[in-house]
């Protein structure tokens, strides 16, 4: 059986991957699926939008149980946020509100950026 060269890559990519840059890609897939849930709830595709935010909902829950709550107040900051995200897809899933999804889009990209910034001045 030959493997797909392009699942291949993603998965050496994660492998070799840093710890930061595990967290960009868990950011970018994330975001990526909830731009995907808002197109799908707009052209009512209620299956996919519910998959796409289940898929966001389990990412933002690894991003939170691999917090390092001994980090202080950053930790705590962020695991609020990640459990205000949860509850916002899941208001988001019932409803297929794309305005929740909005929002959700808003707070992971401010992260995502805090985070690029960080990856950067450790290069």
């Amino acid at each position: 059986m030959i493997n797909n060269p392009y699942d291949h890559y993603k998965r050496m990519q994660v492998e070799t991957a840093s710890q930061g840059r595990l967290i960009i890609m868990l950011y970018d897939g994330a975001l990526k699926n909830l731009r995907g849930a808002q197109n799908c709830i707009a052209h009512k595709d209620i299956n996919g939008a519910h998959t796409l935010l289940i898929k966001t909902q389990d990412i933002i829950k690894e991003l939170n149980i691999t917090l390092n709550m001994n980090a202080g107040e950053i930790s705590q900051n962020l695991r609020s946020l990640y459990v205000y995200m949860l509850k916002c897809l899941a208001e988001a899933n019932m409803a297929k509100d794309s305005a929740k999804v909005g929002e959700v889009i808003e707070l992971l990209s401010t992260l995502k950026e805090a985070w690029d910034s960080i990856i950067l001045k450790s290069k």
